[in-house]
């Protein structure tokens, strides 16, 4: 009877996916055909054109190949020269499909994060009484609320070693191709290769709008390599290609000439080391990471100097002019945080200053007032006590280890005290593979990933 009962649950649980599929199909083709009648008789840019038929082409993967639709948005995390940006679409439909197939589990997010994510986007809207722009501030709140929901999304989605695999390869990949292009773009000035460029032609910055945003971009995946390189864990990759690919990351970060993305390394790589160097065996593994980074960055010195490179480091690493506007525009932002009870409106600060907040938490203090403020810096000391808890525990993100995580947060936090990091991709991609670690019960970052799984067998049998 009980079998009965069980298959009936299931043939409901397929029909019930049936019917959504075929909706979906369905609304779809009404959808074009609608599409197609306002095209002929508005016809826009072609871009939007491209735009949409792409969107429509992510829909039916998203319906058909649901993880190849993650691979592709994943993949182009490192392009975004707008906002919204390439990958917000592919995910943006990923999300909506989720929600409509039942596969969006907010559940599975710690109870803090998720209840201060929130009362931020409370405050967002509240903030908005006193906006310059309207439409600036629903285009930079929508942004922001998007990524909120893509870092739960993604803690809910993400439950098993091959959806952490998934995760790492394609950022990797994507990553790997960024940095290898940008950086023979510096060094060689191929044709075509001027979008990658900044317009003087003398920085590194990707498919971004900036390469301070470009090089920290590269740090997150940096790090997981360099723990993958110590532990193999996820990737099927010999240790000499996954040494090639991280010295490749290590020379997009230096041509980006961000100072900032440096810093975040630096960072980053003194939490590996400490991490490393507490746990069992770790001083060997702490000696391989400081060998790794001293060689890849001699190396990287040593290329830099050969093709007139190292000059420009040099004048880049000192302090530039236009610092003295940055903290004169965070002094300001302090000021209307302190004369604004909610701010003055999200996305409103490049509206009242000609340079930049530069600094995650005065953009949320002068945009959101005190309450902003105090909500923001308690979402990443809350990330970071679940980053520090997971490496101190062992416990990995499904074969991501918790030494990477707590290392590339950290360094997030420390750089955004120097840049506005709110709308950074991987920010959030960070955030909610700490979540996702959080809520693990075993500690099995020095154990590979298979013994782990096969061990949890034989206890649940």
């Amino acid at each position: 009877m009980t079998a009965l009962s069980g298959r009936s649950r299931a043939d409901e649980g397929v029909a019930r996916r049936t019917v959504v599929l075929l909706a979906l199909a369905l609304g779809l083709a009404v959808g074009s055909v609608m599409f197609a009648a306002v095209l002929q008789r508005y016809p826009p840019p072609w871009i939007a054109v491209v735009g949409s038929v792409g969107l429509v082409a992510m829909l039916m993967v998203a319906i058909a190949r649901y993880e190849a639709a993650v691979a592709i948005g994943l993949l182009l995390l490192g392009v975004v020269a707008v906002e919204p940006a390439p990958p917000d679409g592919v995910f943006a439909i990923v999300i909506a499909v989720a929600l409509v197939t039942g596969r969006f589990r907010i559940d599975r997010a710690p109870i803090s994060v998720v209840a201060l994510s929130m009362f931020y986007m409370l405050l967002n809207i509240a903030s908005t009484v006193d906006a310059v722009s309207a439409s600036r501030a629903a285009l930079f709140a929508a942004v922001t609320l998007y990524l909120v929901i893509f870092a739960l999304w993604l803690t809910g989605w993400l439950d098993s070693e091959h959806k952490a695999r998934l995760v790492v390869r394609w950022y990797l990949v994507g990553a790997v191709i960024a940095s290898l292009a940008t950086t023979l773009a510096i060094l060689t000035h191929f044709p075509g290769s001027d979008p990658l460029l900044t317009s003087d032609l003398l920085r590194g910055k990707g498919l971004f709008k900036d390469p301070n945003v470009f090089g920290p971009f590269l740090v997150p995946i940096a790090l997981i390599l360099i723990e993958e390189l110590l532990n193999p864990r996820l990737l099927r990759l010999r240790p000499s290609l996954k040494a090639v690919a991280l010295l490749i990351l290590m020379a997009g970060m230096f041509f980006s000439y961000s100072r900032g993305a440096l810093l975040n390394f630096g960072a980053a790589v003194m939490v590996m080391l400490l991490v490393l160097a507490v746990r069992r065996g770790g001083g060997r593994r702490a000696a391989m990471l400081l060998t790794v980074i001293v060689l890849g960055g001699a190396g990287i010195v040593g290329v830099a100097a050969t093709t007139g490179q190292l000059t420009f480091f040099q004048e880049r690493a000192k302090t530039q002019g236009y610092d003295r506007d940055r903290f004169a525009a965070q002094r300001q932002g302090i000021e209307y945080g302190e004369t604004h009870l909610v701010g003055i409106g999200p996305g409103q600060f490049e509206l009242l200053q000609v340079t930049p907040s530069h600094n995650l938490y005065v953009r949320a203090l002068s945009e959101q007032g005190f309450l902003g403020f105090f909500t923001i810096v308690a979402l990443v000391i809350a990330t970071l006590i679940l980053a520090v808890r997971n490496a101190l525990l062992g416990r990995d993100t499904y074969g991501i280890g918790s030494a990477a995580l707590l290392a590339a947060w950290a360094g997030i936090a420390v750089e955004s005290f120097f840049i506005d990091t709110l709308h950074w991709r991987h920010l959030w991609l960070v955030a909610a593979l700490v979540w996702i670690g959080s809520k693990r019960g075993d500690t099995v970052d020095d154990r590979p990933a298979t013994t782990v799984h096969r061990e949890a067998m034989t206890a649940s049998a």
